[in-house]
């Protein structure tokens, strides 16, 4: 599949319609989460054929896109049922085989099968400072083959030191920089759109 076709797909699937702030929702645009998971197949053979897990998923952005690469199976998980049911429509609509989790990413309830690869657009940490790092040490400890996250531009070293030195990374590479759209969502976003520099990592464990 080309990138511009999974863009397309991408791009009509639906979005959370009331975000909750304190999960720090954001969608992880098309343009984004294509050019995330179609680097992952392409460059590095980490999606087709493999068992992906997508953190936090959301409406399943990432996990549809791990599906329409070849994924054999892919698990998205999400502590939030609204999201979860949306997730589940998005897929239903392109007739994908998506397994869907309500749970924290901590909890070991959802752990069954081994994974290869982790997807995962994390929380960024502005409203809960850390839980984009909680995360990551969550995916390095579950991924067997690589972890594909994004995090701000700005915590680039910090972000770096924590997996190699903390988490016990093998290796810590950005991929690539790339623009992160914040529409207005929340009654304390001043401006109609915001757009942050986000690196996208893969971490190997």
């Amino acid at each position: 599949m080309k990138l511009k076709q999974l863009e397309g797909y991408l791009g009509n699937l639906d979005q959370f319609p009331n975000p909750k702030v304190e999960l720090e929702q954001y969608p992880t645009g098309p343009h984004i989460a294509s050019r995330m998971v179609y680097t992952g197949e392409n460059s590095f053979e980490d999606i087709g054929g493999k068992v992906v897990a997508d953190f936090g998923c959301g409406c399943g952005t990432l996990s549809v896109a791990a599906a329409l690469l070849g994924a054999e199976y892919v698990v998205g998980i999400d502590i939030d049922p609204q999201s979860l049911e949306i997730a589940s429509l998005n897929a239903e609509d392109l007739e994908l085989d998506i397994n869907l989790v309500q749970s924290d990413i901590r909890s070991s309830a959802w752990r069954g099968s081994v994974v290869d690869t982790i997807i995962m657009n994390p929380p960024f940490g502005t409203r809960k400072k850390g839980a984009d790092m909680d995360f990551l040490l969550m995916a390095l400890k579950v991924a067997s083959r690589a972890v594909y996250s994004l995090h701000k531009t700005t915590t680039r070293e910090h972000v770096k030191r924590a997996a190699l030195r903390d988490f016990n990374a093998k290796s810590a590479e950005v991929l690539c920089e790339l623009r992160f759209d914040v529409p207005q969502l929340y009654k304390f976003h001043k401006k109609k759109e915001v757009d942050i520099a986000v690196d996208l990592w893969r971490f190997v464990p």
